[in-house]
C-alpha cells in the first residue's frame, strides 16, 4: 500500500549491517594478563573458570530480540497458539535488511513512471479483469461510493491483478525489520497487528505473504490497515485480502471511503490554463470550487465544462511546461493509499482508461531528465545558502522545499512551478 514492490530475488550479503547493531561484536575477548605482583612464594590465584563470554552471532541476537518481542505480545493478549504458530519457526531474512537499507540515487520522471504503469498492456488486462470481476467490484462501489475502474486500477498497480502480491512471509519481515532496528517502533506495531490477525482467525501464517515491508495482499494492506479497514465482503468470516476478490475490493473500497472518498466526484481532470495564469496558484493548499477556477479562465482539454470539484487545486506534475490537472477530494484520498504524486496519476489515469477514457493529452517535457536524489540535495542545500528554508537537506522533493523554490524563483523573475531541473539548479549554484 505505502511501499514499493522491489527485485529482492537476490540477497546482499549483510553480516556487517546486522553485526553493527551488536556493540562490540566484531572484537574478540581480551587475553587475560598474570598478577602484576605474583611471587613463587604465594599461592596461585586459582584460573577463572569460565572466559569471557563469545559475542553472539546475529542469529542468536535475534533469537533474544524474539523472545523480548514474544513476551510483549502475550501481554498485550495474544494467544499461545498464535505466539507458537508465529515464532516458533521464524526466520531472520537478509534480503529484508538489504532492501530497507537501499536508497535508490536516482528518482524516475512522472512520465517515466506513467509509461510503465498505465501500458497498453496494463490497460486491456484491467478491462478484462473488470469484466470478469464485475459482481464483486459493482458490489463494492454500490456500498462505499468509489466507482469500480478505480478499485481495479489500484489492483492492477498494487499487484498486478493478484499476479504478484509477494511471496515474503509477513512475519519474519517485520520481524526482521525490528530487529535491525531503524524503524523498530513502526515494525513492532505492525508486527503485533499481523498477530491479532491470526489470532482473529481471517488468515493462518503460512498464508499471510507480502512484500519485504509487510504490505500484505492483492491491494498491499499494512496489517495495521487491515485491522482498520479490511472487510468481510464474501460473509465467510474471514477477512481475507489474499484469496478472496470480493473482500479484496471491498475492503479497499472502505480504505478510500474512510480517507474521505467522495461518491459523485471525480479524481480530477486534464485541464488548460489561461495566460497570465499565476503559477504560484498551482498548490495543494489553494483550494476552491472548479465554478471558481472556471471563473479564472480554467478549462478541460476537450473543451467539456470542468467537472464539479468542491475542494479543487491545480496540479502540475512536471511543472509550467508539463499537463496541468485540476484534482480534489478524491485526489487526495488517493494519496491516502500512497502518498506518491506519480502513483496517484497512474491509479486515476488507469482508471479513466479502463473505463475507456483518454489517456494524458498534454505533452510531457522528456527532454528534461529527473534529478538525482544527491542533485536534490544540492538543491537544497544552495536554497537554504541563499536564504530560502527548504528544510534540512534529504533529497527528497516535499512541500517545503517545493515552497523554497516557488519563494525563489519569484525573486528570480522566474515561472513559479516549484519544480526542480537541472537548468534550475545550475542557477542556483551560480556565484
Amino acid at each position: 500500500m505505502r511501499n514499493p514492490v522491489l527485485d529482492l530475488s537476490r540477497c546482499q550479503p549483510w553480516a556487517t549491517l546486522a553485526l553493527a547493531a551488536l556493540a562490540g561484536c566484531a572484537q574478540a575477548p581480551p587475553t587475560a594478563l598474570p598478577a602484576a605482583d605474583a611471587s613463587p612464594a604465594t599461592e596461585a590465584a586459582p584460573a577463572p573458570t569460565a572466559s569471557l563470554s563469545e559475542a553472539p552471532t546475529p542469529e542468536q541476537a535475534f533469537a533474544r530480540w524474539i523472545a523480548d518481542f514474544r513476551a510483549t505480545a502475550r501481554a498485550e493478549g495474544i494467544s499461545e497458539a498464535t505466539l507458537a504458530a508465529a515464532f516458533d519457526g521464524v526466520r531472520l531474512l537478509p534480503r529484508v535488511i538489504d532492501a530497507d537499507r537501499s536508497q535508490p540515487e536516482f528518482n524516475r520522471s512522472v512520465w517515466d513512471y506513467l509509461d510503465r504503469a498505465v501500458s497498453a498492456q496494463r490497460i486491456a488486462q484491467g478491462q478484462e479483469q473488470l469484466a470478469k470481476a464485475g459482481a464483486e467490484a459493482e458490489a463494492a462501489a454500490a456500498r462505499y461510493g468509489v466507482p469500480a475502474p478505480v478499485l481495479v486500477a489500484i489492483w492492477g498497480m498494487e499487484s498486478n491483478y493478484g499476479g504478484n502480491a509477494g511471496d515474503i512471509p509477513t512475519l519474519d519481515a517485520l520481524a526482521t525489520l525490528g530487529f535491525e532496528g531503524r524503524r523498530e517502533a513502526f515494525a513492532r506495531r505492525e508486527l503485533l497487528a499481523a498477530l491479532k490477525i491470526i489470532d482473529q482467525g481471517d488468515i493462518d501464517r503460512a498464508r499471510m505473504l507480502g512484500s519485504w515491508a509487510g504490505a500484505m495482499g492483492q491491494t498491499q494492506f499494512m496489517p495495521s490497515s487491515l485491522l482498520a479497514y479490511a472487510v468481510d465482503a464474501d460473509g465467510d468470516g474471514r477477512r481475507d485480502i489474499w484469496g478472496s476478490l470480493a473482500d479484496v475490493l471491498a475492503s479497499t473500497a472502505n480504505f478510500l471511503a474512510r480517507a474521505g472518498w467522495r461518491a459523485g466526484e471525480p479524481w480530477g481532470l486534464e485541464v488548460a490554463l489561461p495566460p497570465g495564469f499565476d503559477l504560484a496558484r498551482a498548490d495543494p493548499a489553494t483550494r476552491q470550487p472548479a465554478a471558481r477556477w472556471a471563473e479564472e479562465g480554467l478549462r478541460a482539454v476537450d473543451g467539456a465544462p470542468l467537472a464539479e470539484l468542491q475542494d479543487a487545486a491545480v496540479l502540475l506534475p512536471a511543472g509550467v511546461r508539463g499537463p496541468a490537472f485540476l484534482v480534489g477530494a478524491n485526489w487526495r484520498a488517493l494519496l491516502r493509499y500512497n502518498n506518491s504524486t506519480s502513483y496517484g496519476l497512474a491509479v486515476g489515469l488507469l482508471a479513466q482508461r479502463i473505463a475507456g477514457g483518454p489517456g494524458v493529452q498534454a505533452a510531457w517535457p522528456r527532454d528534461q531528465a529527473a534529478l538525482s536524489r544527491s542533485q536534490l540535495q544540492a538543491l537544497q542545500d544552495a536554497l537554504n545558502q541563499r536564504g530560502f528554508d527548504a528544510g534540512k537537506p534529504d533529497g527528497l522533493m516535499g512541500p517545503a522545499t517545493r515552497a523554497a523554490l516557488r519563494r525563489w524563483q519569484l525573486s528570480a523573475g522566474l515561472p513559479a512551478d516549484g519544480h526542480p531541473t537541472a537548468e534550475l539548479l545550475q542557477r542556483l549554484q551560480a556565484p
